[in-house]
């Protein structure tokens, strides 16, 4: 424990140091050589879960904390100079393009980054949300401006703006939007329509490593996209907890039965009960299942991505697997 204490402390000293220079060329720059003030006007106001933050126009070195945020950023053609990792695998999510993430530097897990090394990427703004790391914004704030959103799921269209306005594109954003739209409109027609889409009722099954198996609801990422496709939804989806999941047992799996079911796995799939619940008379005995209707699915897409990259891989996922 005396370690650890003493390594927090030469961190928060580090950061405070790095704080004070960080300020201190600001300060220096916004004043101006000529005295003309243009540096203050490189700067505008965004309003965040922590209050409002002055950040750069068009930040150069960003930091994302989160794999909506690092999303955000690449659907927006912006390209971080560090990000974050999910505690159970290195690297990036392997749906993002591979020449877009490579020279992305890693700063630590989700939820646990490595503040030395956020600090040691002079980034000019961070991006994160309040649930992930609010309990690490008085530091942070200190390495450079710090934009967070109040939590993530659900909300990642409402973030997405927030990401898009800290980082000065607004107007790519509009795009972005504009073609998450049509191709909804697209894969909808695709699946047969809105009456159909209605009709079809899906459900998603995420096996958890050290957790209950989640069926999930409708407020989170995943169930936000299948409503704006108009799907239907299982009514045990109506018992989810918070909106965001009704999580059973694998004895209880035969709750999850819908006419399609989409499944994700996090973690070991031996750890996380998969194996042993597929192969299990419940789930052969699921409609789904019966009817060759159930469909494995990237966890880190589907589940992790919270951004329109991801879903437009996911739309055409749909597409495909709800057309055959």
């Amino acid at each position: 424990m005396s370690l650890t204490v003493r390594r927090r402390g030469l961190v928060l000293g580090a950061l405070t140091l790095t704080g004070a220079l960080t300020l201190g060329a600001c300060g220096s720059s916004d004043s101006g050589g000529d005295g003309s003030g243009a540096g203050a006007a490189g700067k505008h106001t965004v309003k965040t879960a922590m209050g409002d933050v002055e950040v750069p126009v068009a930040p150069k070195r960003v930091v994302v904390l989160d794999t909506g945020e690092l999303d955000s950023a690449l659907s927006l053609g912006v390209q971080p100079v560090g990000g974050t990792h999910a505690a159970t695998e290195d690297g990036f999510p392997s749906y993002l393009p591979g020449n877009r993430t490579k020279d992305i530097k890693e700063v630590g897990e989700i939820a646990n980054p490595n503040l030395e090394t956020v600090a040691s990427l002079k980034p000019d703004l961070i991006l994160t949300s309040k649930v992930r790391d609010g309990d690490r914004y008085e530091q942070l704030s200190k390495i450079a401006p710090t934009v967070m959103t109040e939590s993530t799921g659900t909300a990642w269209k409402e973030n997405f703006r927030l990401h898009a306005e800290a980082l000065g594109k607004q107007a790519e954003a509009k795009k972005v939007l504009a073609e998450y739209d049509a191709h909804v409109a697209k894969v909808t027609e695709a699946i047969g329509g809105k009456e159909k889409a209605a009709k079809t009722e899906v459900n998603f099954v995420r096996f958890v490593e050290g957790a209950d198996i989640r069926i999930y609801g409708k407020q989170n990422y995943i169930g936000s996209i299948l409503a704006d496709l108009g799907l239907g939804r299982p009514a045990i989806t109506d018992k989810a907890k918070d909106g965001f999941s009704y999580d059973v047992s694998p004895e209880k799996i035969d709750l999850a039965d819908a006419d399609v079911v989409f499944t994700s796995t996090y973690g070991d799939p031996g750890k996380a009960g998969t194996t042993r619940t597929m192969n299990s008379g419940l789930w052969k005995g699921l409609k789904a299942s019966r009817n060759g209707k159930v469909f494995e699915v990237d966890d880190r897409l589907w589940i992790a991505g919270i951004g329109y990259t991801a879903a437009g891989k996911i739309l055409d996922e749909l597409q495909a697997d709800l057309t055959k």
